[in-house]
């Protein structure tokens, strides 16, 4: 999933998925989860050069926010004081679920290992399921969304989820990552994307940074001097950080701009064609050009109804087909209005002393479980 270059060294194992090493996570008495009055210790901001980095849990650096201008750029400028303290992290747990296009718990456990030991340690950690039929309300906008994902459910039982399977594998990762003291987030009828995008709202409000662990690119749309992103590598089996410098250099556009040309240009991760669909000539060259100067998909569009804003081939396809394009617009935008209220309880540092044996226990489930399925006929 990585988007730009990371380097790393050799990948150290959590201790239980080493059989050989004898260390284990480091524990310490913490607040009691009924003290939820008591202050969050004060974290610095981690961030990453411009070039991707693997994060290093020892490194802590300066944050660096930026203003935009008139013209809609962003200008760098360096804070020396920042006056949100501490931060907390939303865990988007079913891409996580998956090994490629197979369900696998295993999967799961080793990235949420890696998460605890490397990344999160006690800080706040709040687990976001998809909610049943979440997709449903996009399906209804676009039918082509996401449509090819139920293509996995028709797979032999012994590698499938199963409607009870499904149940079956949300209560077991339910109960670790609360038993790893996680509050877990289900909201049905709504994606976790929409979840955790109506939650982070929440939590800057309460003066808190946030960092989104998850695969999806869609959280880019969020990111902000106040909102990272942390990606599994699975290529390197490491997470990354990701922040709003790393996104200027890959991009160079803001986080808006690249939501409307994602809108223009579609993707076909998600089941959403561009405009090439349906205007053949309509390319990336002109989509940048055009949002450079009109800075959003709305602006734009809104232009071409009233004057023209390019050449022909252009004008035409953006006053044709402009409700097309706000169509994708509505199916990849993240919504921030979920019924769903951040509690206060959730800002206590987390108590990670049982995380080894819940865990390996958990893993070891995995594998037995896994070992015993029927092999796959060839």
């Amino acid at each position: 999933m990585a988007e730009a270059s990371a380097n790393i060294g050799v990948l150290n194992l959590p201790p239980f998925l080493n059989s050989s090493s004898r260390t284990s996570l480091p524990s310490r008495t913490l607040k009691a989860e009924a003290a939820v009055t008591s202050k969050l210790k004060a974290n610095t901001w981690r961030t990453k050069p411009l070039k991707l980095t693997v994060f290093a849990a020892s490194s802590r650096y300066t944050s660096a926010a930026f203003n935009q201008t008139d013209c809609g750029k962003f200008q760098p400028r360096i804070e020396a004081d920042n006056p949100r303290n501490g931060r907390v992290f939303f865990l988007d747990v079913n891409p996580l679920c998956y090994q490629g296009n197979r369900p696998s718990l295993h999967n799961f456990g080793r990235w949420l290992s890696i998460f605890f030991e490397e990344v999160s340690h006690s800080d706040p950690v709040i687990a976001v399921f998809d909610g049943e039929g979440g997709s449903e309300h996009r399906r209804l906008l676009l039918p082509s969304y996401k449509a090819h994902r139920i293509k996995f459910t028709r797979q032999p039982s012994s590698q499938r989820f199963t409607k009870g399977n499904s149940r079956r594998s949300y209560q077991v990762i339910r109960d670790a990552l609360r038993n790893c003291n996680v509050p877990v987030v289900k909201v049905d009828g709504q994606e976790a994307d929409d979840v955790v995008a109506t939650l982070v709202e929440q939590v800057l409000q309460r003066g808190v940074r946030v960092v989104i662990a998850s695969p999806d690119k869609d959280f880019k749309q969020l990111i902000s001097e106040d909102v990272q992103l942390v990606m599994p590598l699975p290529e390197l089996n490491r997470w990354s950080f990701y922040t709003l410098r790393h996104y200027l250099a890959q991009y160079h556009c803001d986080p808006c701009s690249d939501l409307s040309l994602r809108c223009i240009m579609g993707d076909e991760v998600d089941g959403v064609p561009g405009i090439q669909h349906v205007a053949p000539g309509f390319g990336r060259k002109t989509a940048l050009k055009l949002l450079k100067k009109h800075g959003s998909l709305e602006n734009l569009l809104s232009a071409a109804a009233i004057r023209t804003v390019g050449k022909p081939y252009a004008q035409v396809a953006l006053t044709k087909y402009a409700e097309y394009l706000r169509t994708n617009y509505k199916v990849l935008a993240l919504r921030r209005d979920v019924d769903v209220q951040f509690q206060d309880e959730w800002l206590v540092e987390r108590d990670r002393q049982n995380d080894l044996a819940i865990l390996s226990k958990f893993v070891e489930n995995t594998e037995r479980n896994s070992l015993a399925q029927p092999s796959k006929r060839v």
